[in-house]
């Protein structure tokens, strides 16, 4: 009995020493790549303006059950031990160093607005950054210190990044400077709000505030990413985390070093994801690509071949799964360069060609619906009415639409419209009076998925609408 007890003790120690030997050993990595993470502090001075002390708002047009999800990952904390009080307010990051002449890379929102900006190295030393240029589409600035020698990352591929794969974070939460925290790559490609042109490194990797703007390494001790966003409902970790892939980071940069700004592509469309319902009304096998729901006016989309639903699904002979495989692509493609989209017109494909456009500053258009009148509803348990000739202006719509001032229960709401909603397009129908509505509304076809083309805060899509009896 002794011996078959020392066997399993044996047994025991020796499974658990294969799985030791299994894990990832990080020391080397941080030993060699420690040296170049820096920690960055800012100081911004209180201004007179109202604006200046006032608690920012979440970026509009993010979804409201998402505004206390995505948080930045730096406090504010001043005198008042609330960030927005009257004193100078500080903040804290982290970045790494891309040159031996003292070029610093983290994110742009890191040292937004700052009026002084000071890199911290592992030696200690302290050394005033200059800003060279940030963009706020990636979150990307570019730092410059003077000084020479400077140990720096090496940089990596992550396009050839694995999903569970092993990587790690090297920066400063909490200000506790030189913290390592490690996971695995939970997925690529991931479209957040606010970051289209951007296909987000998701990780399990523990990030919190002052992680913001480091390095993620694999491996090999490559950076292949720069964290940036996590996903709580607390502000600290809990579970995913958001890195910028590193091509998309080192295109900025050299863009900001060379030309002083940054120019993206642009192909001027408005795009949504293919859901299963959508692909059905559009004839196509399954859900994929990305769904035309608009094209800006002057655009390159508006002066090439494209239609409303069209559904692209290659750009440039690349694979687009989902709509947030499109704007990153067409980003980094050169202004004026050709390109070539394939796309799925009416369950048939064929190939337009375009232009890439320079991509323009948009502001979001609103409105609001008119306070509804006592009315019936119709079949699809809506009341609606036709645009007026200021609302077709504000909204760009000459061809006008029907505008959605009650929802009730039936099929609409079911579908997800919602009042202020403006109907542009049944299927292949074009809405532009109340006439066209009902028109449209007699022709609905029974247990089957109909596409409908709405505006909704300055942004079109398509909804999936099914009138089951």
């Amino acid at each position: 009995m002794l011996r078959i007890m020392s066997l399993c003790v044996f047994l025991a120690v020796l499974a658990s020493q294969n799985v030791l030997a299994q894990l990832p050993d990080f020391t080397e990595m941080v030993k060699t790549n420690g040296v170049a993470v820096v920690n960055i502090s800012t100081s911004q001075k209180p201004k007179p303006s109202p604006e200046a002390t006032a608690k920012p708002q979440m970026p509009e047009g993010m979804p409201p059950e998402m505004e206390e999800l995505f948080k930045r990952f730096y406090n504010n904390p001043d005198e008042n031990g609330d960030g927005y009080g009257a004193g100078e307010t500080q903040s804290l990051g982290s970045g790494f160093i891309i040159s031996p002449d003292g070029y610093v890379l983290t994110n742009q929102h890191v040292v937004k607005d700052a009026d002084e900006i000071i890199v911290k190295f592992s030696d200690h030393r302290e050394l005033v950054a200059k800003l060279v240029g940030s963009d706020a589409r990636t979150d990307v600035a570019l730092l410059k210190v003077t000084a020479s020698d400077l140990p720096t990352v090496t940089i990596g591929a992550p396009d050839k990044l694995q999903v569970g794969e092993w990587v790690l974070a090297i920066g400063s939460p909490f200000g506790f400077e030189q913290s390592v925290t490690a996971g695995i790559v939970s997925a690529k490609g991931r479209s957040l709000p606010g970051g289209n042109y951007v296909p987000f490194i998701q990780t399990d990797v523990a990030i919190n505030p002052g992680n913001s703007g480091g390095p993620l390494f694999n491996m090999d001790g490559k950076v292949i990413g720069i964290n940036s966003q996590i996903y709580s409902r607390t502000g600290g970790f809990m579970g995913l985390s958001f890195a910028i892939p590193i091509d998309v980071v080192m295109n900025v940069a050299d863009q900001i070093k060379t030309k002083g700004k940054v120019a993206h592509g642009w192909l001027g469309v408005q795009i949504q994801d293919v859901t299963r319902e959508l692909a059905e009304s559009f004839g196509m096998k399954r859900p994929q690509g990305a769904l035309v729901a608009k094209i800006i006016p002057g655009s390159p989309a508006s002066k090439a071949d494209l239609q409303l639903g069209d559904v692209i699904v290659e750009f440039n002979g690349q694979t687009i799964e989902n709509s947030g495989d499109l704007p990153p692509l067409v980003g980094i493609t050169a202004i004026d360069s050709p390109a070539t989209l394939k796309i799925i017109r009416q369950g048939a494909a064929k190939t337009v060609t375009f232009k890439v456009g320079l991509l323009p500053d948009q502001p979001e258009q609103k409105i609001e619906a008119s306070k509804p009148e006592a009315k019936p509803m119709n079949k699809i348990g809506i009341a609606v009415s036709a645009l007026n000739d200021e609302q077709k202006a504000v909204l760009e719509l000459p061809k006008g639409g029907v505008i959605v001032d009650e929802v009730g229960k039936g099929a609409a709401k079911d579908a997800g419209l919602q009042r202020g909603d403006v109907i542009l397009r049944i299927q292949n129908t074009v809405i532009s009076s109340l006439a066209d509505f009902e028109q449209a509304l007699k022709n609905l076809p029974v247990g089957k998925s109909v596409a409908v083309l709405v505006q909704r805060r300055g942004g079109t899509s398509y909804i999936a609408l099914k009138l089951d009896k």
